[in-house]
């Protein structure tokens, strides 16, 4: 998938809702081989998708050793709607609490104090913080309305195919189609 590809999906308006959305699940690969799938809090910056987590998470080893990752992001109504994006990381270990961090929990309903008091509990626990910074590679958004997931437009064709295929055949039993049927000049 091309740069321009990447660009003209996730610039979609349905694209871009589901990117400020403020919790999407990361899949990646553990370090023993086995696959990983975790709900985190992302922020979207327009280029990437920004992740925060702790200096000490177990994913970090495993990120590290294959920077490989991909992240859904979907609504919980039927018919869904789902962003699919394909990339791979960088691992950026801040001082502080990155801005994307408090940006992608903002979100949250709290009062003006209750904020306060979670800002304040958050610096007191984390001296800094590594930010997971994903570069799309790939990306699909499927609305179920003008995109759907390829095994499903795979048998879409398919059947078109075969009602195309079964249309096209002469059946005998249809007016005009013996095969002693005569064309429009008399001719067999």
């Amino acid at each position: 998938m091309t740069n321009d590809q990447i660009t003209e999906i996730l610039a979609r308006p349905l694209s871009q809702e589901m990117l400020a959305r403020d919790l999407c699940r990361l899949a990646y690969v553990a370090k023993d081989g086995t696959p990983r799938n975790i709900p985190i809090a992302f922020a979207w910056n327009g280029r990437e998708a920004v992740m925060c987590t702790s200096k000490n998470a177990p994913k970090l080893a495993s990120l590290r050793q294959n920077p490989a990752v991909a992240i859904t992001i979907d609504t919980e109504v039927h018919p869904p709607k789902i962003l699919l994006v394909r990339g791979t990381v960088e691992l950026d270990e801040v001082d502080g609490i990155p801005e994307e961090y408090l940006e992608m929990n903002g979100s949250y309903k709290m009062t003006a104090e209750q904020r306060v008091e979670w800002e304040a509990e958050v610096r007191s626990l984390y001296d800094g913080m590594v930010r997971i910074v994903m570069t799309p590679t790939w990306a699909k958004l499927i609305d179920f309305e003008t995109t759907l997931p390829s095994a499903v437009e795979e048998l879409i064709q398919q059947r078109a195919e075969r009602q195309q295929q079964s249309g096209n055949s002469v059946r005998s039993d249809e007016p005009g189609t013996s095969t002693n049927a005569t064309d429009s000049t008399g001719s067999r």
